[in-house]
């Protein structure tokens, strides 16, 4: 539905790009990176805010140099950009001031509904809470029939008790009103929770994108693995594997602690340096080698062990725990 093909930018200091993706009809795509990575400017340039080089092509036609109100996306910004001198009514309205909305009355009923928004309808946009904002603005935004919906750190401002709900509905736009959205952010919950497919960013640059399940637990690069919170990134060499330059990661809930060699395909000589007690389970830290080993144990398995602080015990791992990142670098990027 959407192609990006070498799109690039140019703001001041930063560059954006140059940036290559597509977004499947009827899919919900996240754009996850940290603050500044250029996220916001990548909306702004589909939605025609910013000019760029390259292409965007939407259902086969080229719209890279189309004006803002000839691609009929919509746009939710991270601050709402509600109209205060309206009142919540008359906001979501808003976009049939301009042009006729398709059946707009059985829309109007539908999406105040749909987003429990029918007891602020008389109420000021100042009166209003971060998160029936969040609504209105959502409200406003599917009313005027987008044929793709933008969303920038649409949850950001909203309280965290109410974000789950908001997610719930956030999901299901895709299937009730058929459109697509793109939702750029820096939290791996909603990232997880929404995403169809996921881009991964950086710097300005999409270092991998895909399938959601794929992208979050496959990484591509040693800098996507370090972005997405992967513990344990460590040389091939731990495991004995002298020539091999690869690096690989292991799940910390994924090792055995044990006093004797188990038969598993990797044991390696420990010593714990550290426990960290939590509510759910404890954190053991070790050191193999000159490497830092992250471990997770359950409540139960950690009191059957009673694991102490400088005991020595093998860490032990099966081969289909751990995941090899494709790269080969120096081992010391890797710490």
């Amino acid at each position: 539905m959407l192609s990006v093909r070498d799109v690039m930018l140019q703001k001041e200091a930063f560059t954006l790009g140059p940036l290559s993706f597509d977004v499947p009809e009827h899919s919900y795509f996240v754009i996850l990176g940290k603050t500044g990575s250029g996220k916001t400017l990548l909306l702004e340039s589909l939605a025609g805010l910013q000019p760029v080089k390259g292409q965007v092509m939407f259902h086969g036609e080229e719209i890279t140099r189309m004006l803002p109100e000839e691609r009929g996306f919509g746009f939710v910004y991270q601050d709402f950009a509600l109209f205060p001198n309206l009142n919540v009514r008359d906001n979501i309205r808003f976009a049939g001031r301009f042009r006729a909305i398709e059946d707009a009355e059985m829309l109007f009923d539908d999406v105040v509904d749909f987003l429990g928004i029918a007891p602020l309808l008389d109420r000021s946009i100042t009166h209003l809470s971060g998160g029936e904002k969040q609504r209105v603005a959502l409200a406003r935004a599917i009313y005027s029939r987008p044929k793709l919906l933008l969303l920038d750190e649409p949850l950001s401002a909203i309280d965290p008790t109410l974000r789950t709900a908001i997610m719930i509905a956030l999901k299901q736009i895709v299937t009730r009103y058929g459109m697509s959205i793109i939702h750029v952010t820096h939290n791996f919950r909603e990232a997880t929770f929404l995403a169809d497919r996921i881009a991964v960013m950086m710097e300005g640059k999409i270092l991998q994108v895909g399938e959601a399940e794929e992208v979050l637990h496959h990484p591509t690069s040693l800098a996507a693995a370090k972005f997405l919170g992967f513990k344990n990134i460590l040389p091939a060499s731990v495991l004995g594997f002298t020539e091999d330059r690869r690096l690989f990661s292991v799940n910390p809930n994924a090792i055995l602690f044990s006093r004797h060699r188990q038969d598993r395909e990797h044991c390696l000589s420990c010593t714990v340096e550290e426990i960290v007690i939590q509510a759910d389970v404890n954190k053991v830290i070790s050191r193999v080698g000159d490497r830092t080993l992250y471990a997770k144990l359950p409540k139960t398995m950690f009191a059957k062990l009673q694991i102490t602080v400088g005991e020595r015990l093998y860490a032990c791992m099966a081969d289909r725990d751990i995941m090899w990142l494709p790269e080969a670098v120096a081992l010391e990027e890797a710490s």
